[in-house]
């Protein structure tokens, strides 16, 4: 059974519950993947809730006399019935609740009355007042037996001020493994409506986890997380997680919680816990994990090393799997093969502590699957915390004030407030407009969570709430500031209409009749890096596709996409457009529904080493966009119909080179098949230089939007530019005469290669490598009409200023690093760039240190011209050894080395 199939079973023939009575209840707070809210009040309190827990099955109520009243009798027959496992089961009616008992009976179950758990029982009654027989309890709900329990913990509380509510009351020793709590916090009173489906409740915040965070950072001031281990990030999601480091931007590394019985502390690398430096941290992390109780720890067989830490602190521990005994389980976030077993050990009381980051495993994989399938997440979702594709950038960070804990960025406190503000309608003030920016960037991520009840229902309410507020207007004339309610709305609107699509729509419901069908193939073999294959279709904004695969590639890596403006402007303190603007699904199953709020052009991701072979897939509701395929679509196909097409956006496609530019860039274009030949030629120097394939192993990409993330154009797949630079893509006349360095200077990045590269310092300058080839070549444009920079005084003055300063390597990059790249082809021509980039490709297993890497370019060049060129690179400050030297010694000393003057 579904849950909402479980719920409806709970209220079945009921329209509503009457919690008028002088019993004033408790708060409950619900956590974890498989609980849900019976009932939610005015105030979006829960004064009932269920669980599943192994086998079994809970139902709770917020106070102990609700199991007696008879205006809720036929609920609790309903809540028994849906507990038994078994028609006729026996229900043990604890001796203080005789009226439910007689009710019970009257009704014909098999009601025993008893003091506690006993034999043959299959569901038990009880309050929750004693916990005696807590463990018995759930070990019997973990083997099917179901629990109907009622209690409040406000007066407990009152009695017990010292102690921790969520650990410490009797009845949530019984209960908390399931996901709830009850709460010393009062609750709210009167008649509820039961709705169809499951109704949503907040995220409960009013729990204090400073002192626990005081344990944890016991003689621990900073963090250093620097050093060669780059950590992801992680959303903290639950009621009971709370941030233990976070970075200067509020992105989190480390966190911890609390669930059932149990603890948890994750890092997002491995490597830290051996790192000396966070040694203090860890260790305080096992004392906590353990409640310092100096038990048993098991140390995962890859995390050898730490166990030879603890070794030396002389705490128990051996190299293990999970397994009984254990008092505290270390482990890394790459399997998922224990997850259970480690779901049940915590909710009984275990320490887990985890370590692992997930940007290399969510590597060509979208941010909703490392959500659901990273599988660290697997294990850590129903904690509340999951770990993120997103990186966090190393150094020293401060530890968190644990008496500021709750002034400290925390999501599910600050998604609270920000539906109180939405659903108000009032101004966003401090500190929640202060963290706008991240909130949304978190909102997003968990606008994609699987979809537990709490966190579907969670995602609804947001959504609806959002499209109850009217979608901001944003283009360049009319720019949004990016830490502001206006953005966050943009940036969520996907997410909402996935959403929505997600709640609405299904294949069967979708109105195939409203459009034709239309059947195109794409190349489904790759032997490159994931790549875009374009349809040639465009979906209109708010719009929804359907598309129909072979039951063959179903489950193969395919991804759906919708647009082509990948650039995430998350970032950016003024927006032109919402921050993302693509949306892509996997191909899971044959058929596929898809939508994106903003339209875009529509294209299949096919995945690296992919061997599909040509696929064919039907779809409905896109329409054809303007497109030229070189060599197939002919000029008088494009003049008089194609180029005409409505949508907004338009490619232009030949072997090696695909431009996406706004449909109003190419209108007026006649004659695109002698501007893709023009661009076919630059692609051919660009292999010819790079010694690559002429070939590509997939197409490079120009995609031109009206905001990008960084510069005026940036490399990458696909190369990205503004919407001024659109004419001049397509301007063959211009380009003749002008050349186009800028395009060139991106496709030049996108052939660097870091065995030969010396970042940062030749990041700007190896590239142009490329832009002087293509121009001289294939334009027939000098260097120094090419660019500015490359104008012989420019030159001159830049080298003179360059060894004036004592050539200084701090001082090499850009046109200066170019300059003796330059040098070397003026004086040996283009072979030997050509002959040593194709030696590059054979060579394996090079350092990555750049002294090394420069010694060695030095080497394999002056190897190549057959000349001694250790004293030219000195002159320019390279860091050449001995041994290059050495090496070089027995070759021709180079005569006409510019540096001699």
């Amino acid at each position: 059974m579904t849950l909402n199939e479980d719920y409806q079973a709970l209220v079945r023939g009921l329209s509503e519950l009457d919690f008028v009575s002088d019993a004033v209840p408790c708060k409950l707070l619900l956590t974890g993947d498989s609980t849900f809210p019976v009932v939610v009040t005015k105030l979006k309190e829960a004064p009932i809730a269920a669980s599943r827990y192994g086998k079994g099955r809970i139902v709770v109520l917020a106070h102990e006399s609700y199991l007696t009243n008879s205006k809720l009798m036929g609920f609790l027959k309903n809540a028994v019935t849906w507990l038994s496992p078994n028609q006729g089961a026996a229900i043990g009616v604890h001796r203080n609740l005789d009226a439910l008992g007689k009710s019970l009976s009257t009704s014909g179950y098999n009601v025993r009355a008893t003091s506690g758990l006993e034999q043959g029982l299959g569901v038990l009654c009880i309050n929750g007042f004693d916990g005696a027989q807590a463990k018995e309890i759930r070990a019997f709900v973990r083997e099917g037996g179901g629990l109907l329990i009622g209690a409040q913990a406000w007066d407990w509380a009152s009695k017990h001020k010292n102690e921790n509510i969520l650990q410490r009351f009797p009845g949530n020793k019984i209960i908390s493994a399931s996901g709830i709590y009850f709460t010393d916090k009062q609750g709210e009173k009167g008649v509820f409506r039961l709705t169809r489906y499951i109704r949503w409740t907040p995220i409960y915040t009013d729990v204090d986890l400073s002192q626990d965070l005081e344990q944890l950072l016991h003689g621990v001031s900073h963090f250093d997380i620097s050093g060669s281990s780059v950590p992801s990030e992680l959303l903290l999601h639950g009621a009971l997680t709370f941030p233990i480091g976070l970075s200067d931007s509020n992105q989190c590394f480390l966190a911890a919680a609390t669930y059932g019985r149990g603890r948890i502390v994750v890092g997002t690398h491995e490597g830290y816990l051996c790192k000396p430096e966070l040694k203090t941290f860890f260790l305080n992390a096992i004392s906590w994990l353990d409640r310092g109780k100096k038990g048993m720890v098991g140390v995962q067989q890859k995390l050898g090393n730490f166990a030879k830490l603890l070794e030396n602190e002389n705490i128990q521990c051996k190299t293990t799997d999970l397994v009984s005994g254990l008092h505290v389980y270390c482990c890394t976030s790459y399997s998922d093969s224990e997850a259970k077993k480690i779901h049940e050990f915590v909710a009984e009381g275990g320490g887990l502590l985890i370590a692992g980051h997930a940007w290399n495993w969510a590597s060509g994989k979208s941010p909703k699957d490392v959500l659901s399938k990273y599988p660290g997440n697997k294990i850590l979702n129903k904690f509340g915390i999951s770990i993120l594709e997103k990186t966090i950038r190393q150094g020293v960070y401060k530890a968190i004030d644990p008496q500021a804990l709750s002034n400290s960025y925390h999501f599910p406190r600050a998604f609270c407030q920000l539906q109180r503000d939405l659903q108000n309608k009032v101004d966003i003030k401090p500190p929640l407009n202060d963290w706008l920016q991240k909130l949304r960037q978190d909102l997003s991520t968990y606008m994609n969570m699987p979809a537990s009840p709490l966190v579907f229902t969670l995602q609804l309410k947001f959504g609806r709430l959002l499209q109850g507020n009217a979608m901001p207007n944003v283009s360049k004339q009319c720019p949004v500031k990016g830490n502001s309610k206006e953005a966050l709305m943009l940036c969520l609107a996907q997410d909402v209409c996935s959403l929505s699509l997600q709640e609405t729509e299904t294949w069967e419901n979708f109105p195939f009749h409203s459009s034709p069908p239309i059947t195109v193939s794409f190349e489904g073999t790759n032997t490159g890096d994931g790549a875009w294959r374009s349809t040639g279709l465009y979906l209109q904004p708010g719009k929804s596709a359907a598309l129909l695969f072979p039951s063959s590639v179903a489950g193969k890596g395919l991804q759906v996409q919708v647009g082509c403006h990948t650039d995430n402007l998350s970032s950016a303190d003024k927006l032109c457009r919402a921050p993302v603007v693509v949306n892509k699904t996997g191909v899971r199953e044959e058929k596929v529904l898809i939508s994106c709020v903003w339209g875009g052009l529509l294209y299949i991701i096919v995945p690296a080493k992919s061997q599909l072979g040509s696929v064919s897939v039907t779809i409905y509701g896109a329409e054809p966009a303007p497109i030229y395929v070189k060599g197939f679509t002919g000029v008088p196909a494009w003049v008089q119909y194609y180029r005409n097409m409505p949508a907004p956006w338009a490619e232009l496609i030949t072997e090696n080179i695909i431009l996406t530019l706004p449909s109003s860039a190419i209108r007026s274009l006649d004659d695109p098949e002698t501007l893709l030949h023009m661009w076919d030629n630059f692609m051919q120097a660009i292999s010819d230089l790079a010694a690559t394939p002429k070939k590509f192993n997939r197409p490079e990409r120009i995609v031109a939007d009206v905001q990008i993330s960084v510069g005026w154009m940036h490399s990458g797949y696909p190369i990205m530019c503004h919407l001024e630079s659109a004419k001049q893509l397509v301007d063959i006349e211009q380009i003749k005469k002008s050349g186009l360095w800028g395009a060139i200077h991106e496709l030049g990045h996108n052939q660097q290669r870091g065995c030969w590269e010396f970042p940062p310092n030749t990041t700007e300058a190896t590239c142009n490598l490329w832009s002087v080839y293509v121009h001289e070549n294939i334009l027939g444009i000098p260097r120094n009409r090419a660019h500015e920079a490359l104008k012989p005084e420019s030159r001159e003055e830049r080298i003179k200023t360059y060894l004036n300063k004592g050539a200084d390597l701090g001082q090499w990059s850009v046109w200066t690093a170019l300059e003796t790249y330059l040098q070397l082809q003026e004086c040996f021509g283009w072979d030997p760039f050509k002959s040593v980039f194709a030696e590059y490709q054979t060579m394996s297993g090079m350092s990555n240190d750049k002294k090394a890497k420069m010694n060695l370019w030095a080497v394999k060049f002056s190897q190549t011209v057959q000349r001694n060129l250790a004293p030219f690179f000195k002159a320019w400050g390279w860091p050449i050894d001995e041994q290059t030297c050495k090496t070089l010694s027995s070759l021709p000393e180079w005569e006409n080395n510019p540096m001699k003057r």
